[in-house]
């Protein structure tokens, strides 16, 4: 029997059997979903974080607090803290650094406030950010309507703002902000710009972001101290390591700190935090892998004991093929081909169903959408080995049945 004749039987006996081939083929789809699932959010999600990184550049770095503004104790020693970054501190530093880079000093004034127009109001989740002139090119944003900030409203604190797409979207439609009076919390702010589209991940940026002078954010925040971050975008990447180094040393000496004292501020480049994030990102596809070949196990374990059990409910049926003359090979082949046909059927529907779930998640976190061409094929040929894994030994033993013993079988 050839392989085409081997392949029609499979799928007689796999469309005679319907009920039993759905639950088993969707055993395998459960597992491929869960596995290209969470690999396609993870695919879109880091194609979302490269982007938002090269806008900003590879070319920056960020001076801010230190850690979360506590460190824990060690050997019984008393927990240290380190005081935030004080605004006098970093426009000292922008105003004094000499070294040839464009700095910005900024300040996040609230992450859940609500902006309102009109009758009509965002949800409490718009970040406030209190930014000075050169906020927009250390960060990758855009003018795309409107103006950046002036040099006297930002002397003076005014009360203008400039709103991410997002925001205009929700307040104004088809209508133009410029000009128009919106309230953040209950302080009223005139619209003067609006940024181009930018998109979110990982909480860097987005397009629910309202832009205040950097004085006016001061007053904004609600809670505590306000704590400031320095950016410095660099001319020359080459330069980079270098600045980093004269920028340590000159802020330590803007907080005063004694050579061999601990920095009391962090100082990270663009280039770090990705490669830190990517770590991240690697480390959840490694577990989510294993988690998915763990699934497929489990997936697999189920198949051969559902063609076992397929087997055994066709003794009489393999007794009298090999009766009119099939031989070990053909018997063996045919319920292996079975094995792949109902593999594929799941693994088409669980690649199907995970693209859908993968790209939904990423939408909800920021990530874009994304078409994971390597994991199809990679989940394809999964379900080859898994075919031809969990179907060989209840083949085998099939092909090995004495016809005038499967044939007395009842």
């Amino acid at each position: 029997m050839n392989i085409w004749e081997n392949l029609k039987e499979s799928l007689n006996s796999v469309l005679g059997n319907t009920l039993r081939t759905v639950l088993t083929a969707l055993i395998i789809a459960i597992g491929i979903m869960a596995l290209v699932g969470i690999l396609t959010s993870i695919d879109a999600l880091s194609g979302s974080l490269t982007k938002n990184f090269s806008l900003m550049g590879s070319n920056s770095f960020t001076i801010q607090d230190k850690g979360t503004g506590f460190r824990s104790g060690f050997r019984g020693r008393k927990a240290k803290t380190f005081k935030s970054i004080r605004f006098a501190e970093a426009e000292e530093f922008k105003s004094t650094f000499s070294a040839p880079g464009l700095v910005s000093v900024t300040s996040n004034a609230s992450n859940g406030s609500t902006v309102k127009y009109d009758r009509i109001k965002t949800n409490p989740n718009i970040q406030i950010i209190g930014v000075d002139e050169n906020y927009l090119s250390n960060n990758g944003y855009s003018i795309g309507q409107g103006r950046n900030f002036s040099p006297s409203e930002l002397d003076l604190g005014d009360n203008v703002v400039i709103i991410g797409l997002e925001i205009k979207n929700k307040l104004f439609k088809d209508k133009s902000p410029l000009n128009e009076t919106i309230t953040i919390g209950n302080n009223p702010f005139q619209v003067i710009g609006v940024l181009n589209k930018k998109g979110s991940s990982f909480g860097l940026g987005g397009d629910k972001i309202c832009l205040i002078p950097i004085r006016r954010g001061r007053e904004f925040t609600l809670a505590g101290t306000p704590s400031y971050q320095i950016s410095v975008q660099v001319a020359n990447t080459t330069q980079l390591k270098g600045m980093i180094a004269e920028a340590t040393a000159w802020f330590r000496n803007i907080r005063h700190q004694q050579a061999g004292e601990e920095n009391s501020f962090d100082i990270t480049s663009s280039d770090e935090l990705a490669n830190q994030l990517m770590g991240n990102l690697s480390v959840v596809t490694v577990s989510a892998t294993a988690i998915g070949f763990i699934t497929l196990v489990g997936a697999s374990i189920a198949l051969m004991n559902i063609m076992l059990v397929s087997v055994t409910e066709r003794t009489r049926e393999i007794g009298i093929r090999k009766a009119i003359g099939a031989t070990p090979k053909a018997i063996r082949n045919q319920f292996l081909y079975e094995a792949l046909v109902i593999c594929q059927m799941g693994g088409i529907a669980g690649i199907f169903l995970g693209i859908i779930i993968g790209n939904v998640i990423s939408s909800l976190v920021g990530g874009g959408f994304v078409i994971p061409w390597l994991w199809m094929l990679g989940g394809m040929v999964l379900c080859v080995f898994v075919g031809i894994i969990s179907g060989w030994y209840p083949a085998f033993k099939a092909s090995q049945l004495d016809p005038v013993e499967a044939l007395r079988y009842e």
